[in-house]
């Protein structure tokens, strides 16, 4: 369960529902362009720089359960590409749909939740807290969902050469002549075979020599 301790209204991500009144049925749109708080993506991936702007365009509905916010938020995403590992920049647009429930009031009028049936569940819920709502945590969700787990410059990025890690894409043409090891060393036999009769024929050879001193003699 998640109840909101001591929001603070004056930060960019928390909304004030009391124009709903608790009126199921009341609806209220709002656009607000905030910072981008740090961490807002998948870190050491891709995600929004801290700081950077993130334009939200929300939707707060009444309903007997609480304040359902529909929105979509869109900002620039920074990372590397998976493939080439050139930076990159790629334009996100994150949908999101999450309900705050009202929470019961104890005998002093304190917020107060009633535990659900099912624990799991319970510690999902989001809560509105003296009629305010905190987005953070729900735009984070949806920013990791809209952002691709393995980043690329292009679909049909090429990569890096795994010999020498030359940028593919700069040089289309790059390769490297690739020899089998199964046939180096038989090349290696073959080059000495061609040394030693260019030997024999020069007359350097040991024969060559046997001969030179028969015929001295």
């Amino acid at each position: 369960m998640v109840l909101n301790a001591r929001l603070d209204h004056r930060d960019p991500l928390v909304f004030d529902t009391h124009e709903l009144g608790r009126r199921p049925g009341a609806l209220q749109r709002l656009t607000r362009t905030v910072d981008a708080p740090k961490d807002l993506g998948l870190q050491g991936v891709i995600g929004v720089p801290e700081g950077a702007p993130v334009e939200l365009e929300l939707r707060l509905e009444s309903v007997m359960e609480g304040v359902l916010v529909t929105g979509t938020a869109r900002a620039g995403a920074e990372g590397e590409c998976v493939r080439c590992l050139e930076p990159l920049e790629q334009q996100l647009e994150a949908d999101f749909q999450e309900l705050f429930s009202y929470p019961d009031a104890d005998d002093r009028g304190r917020p107060v939740a009633e535990p659900g049936d099912d624990a799991e569940d319970d510690e999902d819920r989001l809560f509105v807290e003296d009629g305010l709502i905190a987005l953070e945590s729900v735009l984070r969700d949806a920013v990791v969902l809209a952002l691709p787990m393995q980043p690329v410059c292009r679909e049909d990025c090429p990569g890096l050469c795994s010999v020498c890690g030359a940028r593919l894409a700069d040089d289309p043409d790059h390769h490297h002549d690739a020899v089998d090891i199964r046939w180096a060393a038989l090349q290696g036999l073959a080059g000495s075979l061609e040394d030693g009769e260019k030997d024999e024929m020069s007359g350097d050879g040991p024969e060559s020599a046997d001969a030179a001193e028969k015929q001295e003699k």
